[in-house]
């Protein structure tokens, strides 16, 4: 009888690891796990335009918040994760479309790095919103290439319950060259939890640049990146930040005309003090971000956001009820020193109301 028994245990106990292990395939067989450096897919059409040495450039950056407006609370936007919205409705999803195109059409950017693009993610209909967005800018914005952050077939969140997706794009008038994805220091909780995590990244593309005869003579290389949030109690946003700064020291050595933008979901040195209790919760009381600003040139300078005029250089409006204005500078342009930048500035006038993310822009003069 005792036999019986430990047999009936051994074979108990096979099935369970058997089924641990079948669980843990399927979970990795639907999660997202790149590999530390990945060259990436580019579009050009045939006619596409090369940049042109000495020529002026317009960089538009933006965090559209997955085109869901300013009408929303999300379960994320609180600390404690009890925002009371799950997902924005078709018809504001559709006017946001509407309103972003409406803006790049207005501004004529020439390059538009964007953030927080869903791709086949249930809470936006399982729809590719570049491809969207495309459809709805004129034909010379038909280059571009784009970088997965967020991938699975199934998230087993409450508010999810479904797939996810979300992405970098650069979108060019211009040629493109190579791409490459850079992946970016994780979030870790707990083995199960870390397969389904974002897994943030840089994106780097090149864009050729013709000398006065017409050949090739060098290249423009652009960044685009969306930084951890929420990594409160982990040195995750210090090792994201480490990377930059090695990524750009590097790109200066070689001489490389280079510029990145994104969200870093990062305050600027000095900026922290100026916060009420509620908001310094999610930073730390020195920036990460001194290093960066110590050896790079950054857009907003220290002076420009943490000066008399810093409200001009406010990137993020959360979205909790209590907030009514843009609070603070999460957004950057960092750019190497054989860039010369003409001019620069978050556009603030009827924008509040698109994202939670106010766009950016600046020209700069090729070298």
């Amino acid at each position: 009888m005792l036999k019986g028994l430990l047999k009936s245990v051994k074979w108990i106990a096979i099935s369970l690891v058997g089924l641990v292990i079948a669980l843990a395939i399927l979970i990795w067989s639907i999660t997202f796990h790149p590999p530390a450096l990945q060259a990436e897919a580019v579009v050009n059409q045939a006619n596409a335009p090369t940049l042109k040495a000495g020529q002026q450039l317009k960089v538009l950056s933006w965090n559209v918040q997955y085109m869901s407006g300013k009408n929303y609370e999300f379960w994320y936007d609180r600390l404690d994760g009890d925002g009371p919205d799950i997902r924005a409705s078709k018809a504001d999803i559709t006017q946001t479309f509407t309103q972003i195109a409406q803006l790049i059409i207005e501004q004529n950017p020439d390059v538009i790095l964007l953030q927080e693009l869903h791709d086949n993610a249930k809470r936006t209909d399982y729809e590719d919103q570049l491809q969207r967005l495309l459809t709805l800018l004129p034909s010379e914005y038909s280059n571009y290439s784009e970088t997965l952050y967020w991938q699975a077939g199934f998230v087993p969140l409450p508010q999810i319950m479904g797939s996810v997706g979300m992405k970098l794009a650069v979108i060019s008038k211009y040629k493109l060259g190579d791409a490459m994805r850079h992946q970016l220091a994780t979030i870790k909780t707990d083995p199960v939890s870390d397969q389904f995590n974002f897994r943030r990244a840089i994106q780097e593309v090149s864009l050729p640049i013709a000398g006065e005869a017409g050949a090739t003579s060098s290249k423009l290389t652009l960044m685009n990146t969306h930084f951890d949030a929420f990594a409160q109690g982990s040195d995750t946003m210090q090792q994201q930040v480490a990377y930059l700064h090695q990524l750009l020291a590097d790109k200066n050595a070689k001489g490389q005309s280079w510029m990145i933008a994104g969200d870093l979901n990062l305050l600027p040195p000095g900026q922290y003090e100026k916060m009420d209790a509620t908001a310094r919760s999610y930073y730390q009381p020195k920036s990460e971000l001194t290093g960066i600003y110590n050896q790079f040139n950054v857009i907003p300078s220290i002076e420009q956001a943490t000066g008399a005029n810093a409200k001009s250089w406010f990137t993020h409006f959360p979205n909790r009820a209590e907030v009514t204005a843009p609070d603070r500078t999460i957004d950057y342009f960092v750019y190497g020193d054989k860039m010369q930048v003409e001019s620069a500035q978050v556009l603030q006038q009827n924008t509040w109301h698109i994202s939670d993310h106010l766009p950016m822009i600046v020209t700069i003069t090729l070298p």
